[in-house]
């Protein structure tokens, strides 16, 4: 029953057309103020001088990353949405899968990277400048890309290698790891330990990493004696850990845990979350809930 796939058939969310159109026009919308968002963050942090700082510069290469993760995803899924075949190519399967994976690793190192800026400004500000150099900055940045890049290529070819029956219907919305790893004629125990370890080490040492550099940074703003003190330091750094605690919560229950166990349903509704929702709220946290951030939009328009 093995042979060599040349497309796969992707299921999606519904087969009823209504349905279909419905979601097409919604992710359409999502898509289209993702794109238009994160683009609104890089312009705004490269014309303005005074968002030169590290802090903003991550910003720029976390909202072009959210545009290239979801690039990765969503146009496909438009497409298959309207489209009767709702097909992709091996090839171009085996490459979705790669770039989500990269992408998905460079966000968690990229995270991990402004945690440890933000702890460095409110934990040791005196020797911020002298610590977060701009060598500093270019290390952790291209590190995190790097590093990314590299994070995908053993789960892809492990997948591409597998020995795969006649049966070619994913049931999802993109080529992801555990309804590929379905289907799958072959013992898949050696990948899917594999996926599994290298899943829980980069994610739970990313998170661990934030996770303690905003416990420090939170007992340091315990010990600022004013109340507006500590609403202010406070401030800079929630928008960052809202999107940290919504993307490592979605990405731990979806990759950290037996494939076997997932649900199609409760895999597809996950992965919206983390391919949709959170590209879009990256510009909406970063941007509506950051004073400076609005302060320089205020002066580009005023100045264009």
């Amino acid at each position: 029953n093995v042979t060599s796939v040349l497309e796969f058939r992707l299921l999606g969310f519904s087969r009823n057309p209504c349905c279909q159109i419905l979601l097409f026009t919604v992710f359409l919308i999502i898509y289209t103020f993702t794109i238009l968002g994160n683009i609104m963050i890089i312009s705004v942090v490269t014309l303005e001088p005074q968002l030169h700082s590290p802090m903003y510069r991550f910003l720029k290469n976390l909202s072009f990353l959210d545009i290239c993760y979801t690039t990765t995803v969503v146009p496909k899924m438009l497409a298959n949405l309207l489209a009767k075949r709702k097909i992709i190519s091996f090839s171009g399967c085996m490459a979705q899968l790669y770039y989500f994976v990269s992408l998905g690793a460079t966000e968690c190192y990229l995270l991990a990277a402004m945690a440890y800026d933000r702890f460095l400004a409110v934990c040791e500000p005196l020797h911020y400048a002298v610590a977060m150099t701009p060598e500093t900055y270019s290390r952790l940045a291209v590190g995190s890309w790097v590093t990314g890049v590299l994070t995908g290529f053993l789960p892809c070819q492990m997948v591409s290698r597998l020995n795969l029956c006649s049966y070619n219907l994913i049931d999802h919305f993109f080529c992801d790891i555990s309804p590929l790893l379905k289907l799958s004629c072959s013992d898949t125990t050696i990948t899917e330990a594999v996926i599994f370890i290298l899943s829980l080490l980069v994610l739970s040492s990313c998170f661990l990493f934030t996770l303690l550099s905003y416990i420090f940074l939170i007992l340091s703003i315990l010990k600022i004696p004013s109340a507006s003190g500590k609403r202010r330091t406070f401030s800079t750094c929630s928008s960052h850990l809202m999107v940290v605690t919504m993307y490592y919560g979605t990405m731990i229950s979806m990759y950290v845990r037996p494939v076997h166990n997932l649900s199609s349903q409760l895999n597809k509704a996950v992965s919206v979350l983390y391919t949709v929702v959170t590209p879009l709220l990256n510009p909406v946290i970063y941007s509506m809930r950051n004073k400076a951030f609005k302060k320089a939009l205020e002066k580009i328009l005023l100045r264009h």
